[in-house]
């Protein structure tokens, strides 16, 4: 459950970002990026893409880490998916994507793995890998295994994504999470590692089906009857 980035220890976060840096070939210290990068997450204007939901993306990964061609661009690419982030733009991904670019190189990280993280960065826009795409199927899948949490643990994310968009009136935002929402049941599988597809598929669907019915009830109730 993602929770006050105040409240998060980044210690482990700190140790886990030395560990991937060096097992992607990184050759400088890595402490200063890690300080950018959880400065980044931290920012006060994030209540849902917070140090707290970087925690539990790369927890995930753990879980599906066999699936992967290359674990460690997939958790460099999970540190920096959200690294920009501002609820009212629409370039996070691409600035993301950027940042990795100009970051990695400065670290010591070779251009294909540089190029392969900046990739994943970018597909977290639709979470559509391609068939095949094995560590794009891990970062999406570690990064959508919220949808499929416990009923409280689900309505504290919906909450939290609630408090990003605090700057968009109630009706424009019911409308456009309805609409988000929709989209999502209407793909033929949210998750397309074995795990995800095991494990988190029935509770996510359950959990988007159910939102989707509290927020359209109300319509329902005051339209005519036909």
């Amino acid at each position: 459950m993602d929770t006050d980035p105040a409240h998060t220890d980044t210690a482990p976060l700190r140790a886990r970002w030395h560990a991937t840096a060096s097992a992607a070939g990184a050759d400088r210290e890595p402490a200063p990026y890690a300080d950018r990068l959880l400065t980044a997450w931290a920012e006060p204007q994030r209540k849902y893409h917070t140090t707290a939901h970087l925690a539990d993306v790369l927890a995930r990964i753990d879980v599906l880490a066999g699936h992967a061609a290359d674990p460690a661009a997939v958790e460099l690419a999970a540190w920096f998916h959200d690294a920009v982030y501002r609820p009212d733009r629409s370039e996070n991904e691409e600035r993301s994507a950027a940042l990795a670019e100009r970051a990695l190189p400065e670290l010591g990280v070779d251009a294909a793995r540089t190029a392969e993280v900046a990739r994943l960065v970018r597909l977290t826009v639709t979470h559509d890998p391609a068939p095949g795409d094995t560590d794009g199927e891990v970062l999406c899948d570690a990064d959508l295994a919220v949808l499929a949490g416990a009923p409280d643990a689900y309505a504290a994310y919906v909450a939290a994504v609630r408090a990003e968009y605090g700057f968009v009136p109630d009706e424009a935002f019911c409308a456009g999470r309805a609409a988000v929402l929709r989209q999502l049941l209407a793909l033929p599988r949210l998750f397309r590692t074995p795990y995800g597809a095991a494990h988190w598929e029935a509770p996510a669907r359950a959990n988007l089906a159910a939102e989707l019915g509290r927020l359209t009830e109300p319509a329902d109730r005051d339209s005519p009857e036909m």
